[in-house]
C-alpha cells in the first residue's frame, strides 16, 4: 500500500468526518475530514465539483414536478437554478409562478417571479431568470456581472 493511501486512511480515522462546518480545537473553520477553510479554503476545481453535485441534486428535485419534463431546456434551467438558490421547500412556495408554468403562461410566471421577496434579494439574477422564463431564450451572459 502506498504512503498516500496509508495517510489517507489515517486522516479519515484521526480527523473524523463532519458534514457541516465547525470550529476546530484552535478555532479554525473546518469541514469534511479536517479541511481548514480559514487557511486553505477550497480550490476552484473543488468548488466546481461541489457545484456540479449541487446542480445534479437540484435537477433531481425539479424532476419531482410532473410538468418539469414538458418544459424546454431554457425554462428547465430556470427551475433548477431557483431550486439550487432557494431549496426545494422555498421554491415550492412560489404557488402562482408554478401554476402559471403548469398552464404554459410563461409571461405571467415571469411576472410572479419578479413580484417576490426573492427577486428583491437576488436582483439581476431574478431579472435574467424571469426573462428566460418568459422568452424561452438563453442569451450569452458570460460578459455580464452577476
Amino acid at each position: 500500500m502506498s504512503v498516500f493511501y496509508v495517510v489517507f486512511e489515517q486522516l479519515q480515522r484521526h480527523e473524523g468526518y463532519r458534514q457541516k462546518p465547525y470550529r476546530d480545537s484552535v478555532g479554525k473553520l473546518t469541514i469534511g475530514f479536517g479541511r481548514n477553510l480559514d487557511d486553505v479554503g477550497i480550490s476552484k476545481d473543488e468548488a466546481n465539483f461541489l457545484l456540479r453535485s449541487d446542480v445534479f441534486v437540484a435537477r433531481r428535485q425539479a424532476e419531482k414536478f410532473v410538468w418539469f419534463a414538458s418544459l424546454d431546456e431554457p425554462r428547465q434551467s430556470v427551475i433548477v437554478n431557483m431550486i439550487f438558490n432557494l431549496g426545494l421547500e422555498k421554491f415550492s412556495r412560489f404557488k402562482n409562478t408554478i401554476r402559471f408554468i403548469e398552464f404554459g403562461n410563461y409571461a405571467l410566471a415571469a411576472k410572479e417571479m419578479l413580484n417576490s421577496k426573492w427577486a428583491s434579494q437576488v436582483g439581476n439574477r431574478a431579472k435574467e431568470l424571469a426573462r428566460i422564463m418568459e422568452t424561452g431564450q438563453i442569451t450569452d451572459t458570460s460578459q455580464q456581472g452577476g
